[in-house]
């Protein structure tokens, strides 16, 4: 039976009240019955305002049922369309124009343009990955990707092959050459890097395989170096705010085989990391959110560590220290080593018995969180680690699947709350708003508005802005099949919109606008060449699924100066909203039965690749295979457009309740052949009535159009406790 305490009007879980007396509250300056009778407090004055923004967005669900449903049969008038949501509250009036008062911010945030990392949080291994991807080698991610490919004597695998490293150089002789040009040459003439001393100031030269010396075209582009033993070992140069190192070393196996003895490229890349406590992780009770809590204070500490064994040998991975150069001027000049983190707490929807009222009822989950994980980053405010993570001193909350003003301004009054309760300075703790619900979409400015004091992000999230899409307008249709949601008319105008009201509201220089995932971590050289299209868009920042992606990406705000292309772009007419309020419907369209099947077949194998992981292993964030074995970065917004998809064609009569279970159990059969290798994998066929996975899958698939919002987390949270009470029980 489960352990509670019951303190200041709260029953809590004994794992998340030992975390908090034991670990978190100590050298916080903040005794563990005051932070429970805070949050009790804000619980007893907040949740009956959360509870009712949930009863809204249930209402203008219904209301928007209803009107589609008067219209069946009929095209959807766009001016009478946009009436009806004016009069029922879902579009509000945009007020007059403003800019963002924000201050206190990190320049990761504000000045940087670069990649942006998302790791899921449970697992501390990745965790750290991210924390340190800061910094990645440009020579491993050209050498160990398709970006070079493998053919002509160029193959990866075995030892070191010096003809694919020829690649790797010259791949990145054309970076420096393009963001770091000589005079009058190339890179690859280099036979020596060195430094001189020229009145005050010290200069990167270079000498040439003809005897030849020269520099950089920019002086300025030099930002420092290093050496050992009176060699020079490190070049640091910068561009476009972001830096690289030329690490230098003759004795090293690769150094020895570069002309100028480069032994590496290294990269600053993931700028900014999410650690996510939403939906890249499986955190279903109170055991895990103490695992996830654990974690955060572990990196706002400095004392996180993950031990595993990797190609035999033990390894102990912990954060990076900072970087160390002497600048051109000769004075000491250090740059982080880590990626400066945020963190994404769960949505207003969620609730937890992790901690209940002594009534016995469930508190929102996003109230713990942001107690609990701003309490934990005091240890960072207060120098309590060896490396710090905010400089500028703030908290970066990423808060997501918000519904309009209303609800951002429900996050603001919490964060002002917890701020009270934890004694931090008004507006130390910044939200990131999420983009990816429908109605903070067609009201963003007003969002935006709301936060002004605290906003430090505004992204675009495709996939769960599509399952809201689809969900919203469930009742006006089916919708096209989800290959060609990229490509319809709503789509363009909301990555149009979110970058056009972004820069009304002034964000350049001041805060982030991002751009969603790239989904193919194993599909590096397609990135290369499409994800620029990002930043060209006047995205400070986009998402990535991993440090190599990190790296590679970071190419890209070496091509693009995002500064200046924002201040081109603010000039530009904002994009049309009756676009963005265009539904992707396939009208009269009849689609073919085997076009039906296929699209089908796709939705059934990416739903229950992820969700038999999700509920069998407690893996809440991995790469999946799809039907053409393709691994595919997948989470819970994968999951949710996916499912509401085929619930929106199941509900619209493309195919039967019977047509799409024998489509499931055969792409069951397909997953389970996928997954053979993993020894921990449970088969869900034949047994599909036995198997609490794809019982989850069906669910998703048969109650989508019921659920709010067409969210996947109830039905994944109670499979999963229903699976971990399975395993309880066989162990005992």
């Amino acid at each position: 039976m489960e352990t509670r305490i019951k303190i200041a009007g709260l029953s809590i879980a004994k794992p998340i009240y030992d975390l908090v007396r034991d670990e978190i509250c100590p050298g916080t300056g903040i005794h563990p019955d005051g932070f429970w009778a805070f949050l009790r407090e804000i619980v007893e004055d907040l949740e009956p305002k959360n509870s009712a923004l949930l009863a809204r967005r249930d209402l203008l669900q219904s209301q928007i049922d209803d009107w589609h449903r008067r219209q069946k049969g009929m095209s959807i008038d766009m001016n009478a369309y946009k009436t009806f949501l004016t009069e029922i509250g879902y579009l509000v009036p945009e007020g007059e124009d403003f800019q963002i008062e924000v201050g206190g911010v990190d320049p990761e945030i504000a000045l940087i343009a670069g990649p942006q990392l998302v790791v899921p949080l449970d697992n501390a291994r990745y965790a750290l990955n991210a924390a340190n991807a800061r910094w990645g080698s440009l020579y491993d991610a050209l050498y160990g990707t398709d970006v070079i490919p493998e053919e002509g004597g160029l193959e990866k695998g075995g030892p070191y092959n010096p003809r694919r490293g020829e690649k790797v150089f010259e791949r990145s002789w054309a970076f420096l050459d393009e963001s770091f040009p000589l005079s009058g040459c190339s890179h690859s003439e280099v036979v020596r890097y060195c430094v001189t001393k020229t009145g005050c100031r010290i200069e990167c030269r270079a000498v040439l395989s003809n005897g030849k010396e020269t520099g950089l075209v920019d002086p300025n582009t030099f930002a420092g170096y290093r050496k050992e033993s009176g060699e020079l070992s490190c070049l640091l140069l910068k561009n476009h705010n972001l830096h690289v190192e030329l690490l230098i070393d003759r004795d090293d196996p690769i150094g020895r085989s570069h002309p100028a003895g480069v032994k590496d490229v290294q990269m600053e890349a993931a700028v900014t990391t999410i650690q996510d406590c939403e939906d890249a992780v499986a955190v279903v009770d109170a055991e895990d959110k103490a695992r996830l809590y654990r974690n955060w204070l572990g990196l706002m500490k400095g004392s996180l560590e993950a031990a595993f064994t990797k190609n035999g040998k033990n390894i102990t991975r912990r954060l990076n220290p900072d970087r160390e150069y002497t600048s051109p001027n000769g004075s000491l000049l250090t740059l982080p080593g880590r990626s400066l983190m945020l963190i994404r707490n769960v949505g207003l929807h969620m609730y937890t018995d992790a901690v209940k009222t002594v009534e016995g009822e469930e508190i929102p989950e996003a109230f713990l969180d942001a107690m609990v994980t701003s309490h934990a980053a005091i240890h960072d405010l207060k120098g309590n680690s060896p490396y710090r993570n905010s400089r500028a001193g703030s908290i970066y909350i990423v808060k997501p699947k918000h519904h309009g003003p209303e609800e951002v301004a429900s996050s603001v009054e919490l964060f002002g709350r917890v701020e009270d309760a934890l004694r931090l300075r008004r507006n130390t703790i910044k939200i990131g708003i999420m983009d990816e619900e429908r109605r903070t979409t067609v009201n963003l400015k007003e969002c935006i508005r709301q936060a002004r004091e605290r906003v430090i992000f505004i992204n675009t999230g495709f996939l769960d802005r599509t399952g809201d899409e689809i969900h919203t307008d469930m009742e006006a249709g089916a919708m096209i099949p989800k290959p060609e949601m990229k490509k319809s008319t709503w789509i363009k105008a909301y990555e149009d919109w979110n970058v056009d009201i972004g820069l009304e509201a002034g964000f350049i220089g001041k805060a982030q606008i991002g751009k969603g995932m790239w989904a193919e971590p194993d599909n590096m050289k397609a990135m290369l060449e499409t994800k620029i299209a990002h930043p060209a868009a006047g995205a400070s920042t986009a998402w990535v699924p991993s440090p190599t992606a990190a790296t590679l990406h970071a190419l890209h705000y070496h091509q693009v100066n995002v500064n200046e292309r924002q201040s081109e772009l603010v000039k530009r007419k904002r994009a049309n909203l009756d676009d963005l309020l265009t539904l992707p419907l396939l009208g009269n369209r009849i689609l073919s039965p085997e076009e039906i099947r296929r699209e089908l077949e796709n939705n059934a194998q990416t739903i229950l690749g992820y969700v038999v992981r999700w509920v069998e292993q407690g893996i809440g964030c991995s790469k999946v295979l799809d039907i053409q074995n393709v691994a595919l970065m997948e989470d819970r917004a994968t999951l949710r457009i996916s499912s509401q998809q085929v619930a929106n064609w199941f509900h619209h009569g493309l195919a039967t309740r019977e047509e799409i279970l024998a489509i499931f159990r055969k792409m069951a059969s397909v997953v389970d052949r996928q997954n053979e290798g993993d020894p921990n994998y449970r088969s869900m066929a034949p047994d599909y009535e036995n198997s609490t996975a794809f019982q989850a899958a069906i669910e998703l698939v048969f109650m989508g159009r019921e659920r709010a919002n067409g969210y996947t987390e109830w039905t994944l949270h109670t499979k999963r406790r229903e699976m971990k009470r399975r395993m309880h029980n066989l162990e005992d």
